[in-house]
């Protein structure tokens, strides 16, 4: 009887590792799809088995081990990281490139073609009235011009602003979730694979704006630094970013009252060198590169104020050295453009026509010697297609210098959209590489669960066979 109770015993411990596997298998088809779910595994332990010490034998369930495997989730996030920086910069660079029509058909481009055409007319007939009227209008037309880019670039900077505050508040959202989560593992959820798949989405969502490093401490919390470096997440502890906007003042700014540039804290520490890629490093890159080589910051005054300066000073001092008639002395020509001075990072936007300037002050008269009574208007029709530096700005025409802005960004965006589609392909292979580590095979469950509810047919068999041979036995002692 003794040898029946322990054979019953075994059985019935196997029946119960059995079915904490068949538990185990169920969960992971259940969660095959769960965002940051890893495949577990419930290990069995073989008993003692010695029939001289008593020892019967049979088998018990052991830890569930997960499939998580921590090289694999580094290499999504690190995917995942590029590739939301690619998204952003093809985002951001797209709303750049709209500002700059270099079809010729409107914009700065088309307004220096009216301009130069109305230049070359007042040539023709340099003490015309209409053609003189009509070289004041195309210069406000130019002037507007320069003034709707900085305008439509400023627009651009401003919705970069915008969503650097709402990628910083998305940052600091994700880690205080990060440490609510550390908190709960805290309280005895270390090996509960409902939290670590928690913890793995949020960290390949977090990946998305920053680039981090994850490691798992002794005690099941999650460590999170930015860029291997400022901490985000440590225990229950999460370490917000701010940003703000402010002129750096190390080295002194050449330009003080340029736009600022934007920076990022964690704490009093700069961290914005830290922060290079991610969606919130391209969104770092737009404002504090990109744009500032157009409309300047406290370093550089900006191509398109550049262009402006330069253009406006060459068409006054042009204007300025001829006369407006022959007489003796002859009346000098006056500037028709003004702009701030003060401030080398605001002429675009502040650049116009001097509404006391009227027509019959332009002066067409080249007093050479000798002199050419239409030589000044000459002068500044030739900036359509300049033959020597006089009229060029770094060696190339306004049009073209124009062009060049345009197609630098325009570059920029291609190099983007290519490294766009690699980073998708980066991505994918990188989750794929995961899902095959560590990710829920469905065959290999189904093999699972055939294989075990066998095994648990069989003892459930051999338990009521037991059963039967403890019945009998039974009977025969109460028959003798």
């Amino acid at each position: 009887m003794s040898g029946l109770s322990a054979a019953m015993a075994t059985a019935a411990g196997a029946l119960e590792a059995y079915d904490r596997v068949l538990e185990v298998t169920q969960n992971n088809v259940d969660n095959a799809n769960t965002p940051g779910y890893a495949a577990q595994t419930q290990t069995l332990e073989a008993l003692p088995f010695d029939l001289n010490s008593g020892a019967l034998g049979g088998v018990s369930a052991g830890e569930v081990v997960s499939a998580r495997d921590q090289y694999s989730e580094q290499a999504v996030r690190s995917a995942t990281t590029a590739l939301g920086a690619a998204n952003q910069n093809l985002q951001s660079l797209t709303s750049v490139q709209s500002v700059f029509d270099v079809t010729g058909n409107s914009g700065l481009p088309y307004a220096l073609n009216n301009l130069f055409q109305s230049f070359s007319a007042w040539a023709q007939s340099p003490t015309g009235t209409v053609e003189r009227q009509s070289v004041l209008d195309q210069a406000s037309a130019v002037a507007s011009a320069f003034q709707q880019t900085a305008a439509q670039l400023g627009q651009v900077r401003q919705g970069v602003e915008t969503q650097l505050q709402q990628t910083v508040d998305a940052v600091n959202q994700l880690t205080a979730q990060l440490a609510a989560l550390n908190q709960q593992v805290a309280a005895g959820g270390q090996n509960d694979a409902g939290l670590d798949a928690q913890v793995t989405s949020t960290l390949e969502t977090l990946s998305q704006y920053v680039d981090i490093t994850a490691s798992k401490q002794s005690d099941g919390a999650t460590t999170v630094l930015l860029n291997g470096q400022a901490p985000l997440v440590m225990g229950t502890s999460a370490y917000q970013l701010t940003y703000q906007l402010a002129e750096p003042q190390d080295p002194p700014p050449d330009y003080p009252q340029g736009p600022p540039s934007a920076s990022i804290f964690s704490g009093d520490n700069d961290v914005t060198s830290q922060i290079t890629t991610g969606s919130l490093g391209a969104l770092l890159d737009v404002e504090n590169r990109v744009i500032p080589s157009y409309l300047g910051n406290a370093y550089q005054p900006g191509n398109l104020n550049t262009m402006a300066q330069q253009f406006a000073d060459y068409v006054n001092q042009t204007l300025t050295s001829g006369d407006i008639d022959d007489r003796n002395p002859p009346q000098a020509g006056v500037a028709i453009f003004t702009y701030d001075t003060s401030n080398g990072a605001d002429v675009a936007a502040t650049m116009a026509v001097d509404p006391t300037v009227t027509s019959d002050q332009l002066a067409a008269i080249d007093p050479g010697p000798p002199p050419v009574a239409n030589g000044i208007a000459l002068q500044l029709a030739a900036l359509a297609n300049p033959q020597s530096s006089d009229g060029e700005i770094e060696n190339v025409s306004y049009t073209e210098y124009f062009g060049q802005m345009a197609s630098s960004v325009g570059a920029e965006l291609s190099a983007a959209t290519d490294n766009q589609q690699t980073q998708q392909s980066t991505v994918a292979q990188a989750q794929d590489l995961r899902q095959q580590t560590s990710g829920v095979s469905l065959d290999e469950e189904a093999m699972t669960l055939v294989q075990f509810q066998r095994a648990y047919e069989a003892n459930s068999h051999l338990i009521t066979i037991l059963d039967e041979l403890t019945e009998d036995a039974i009977n025969m002692l109460l028959l003798t």
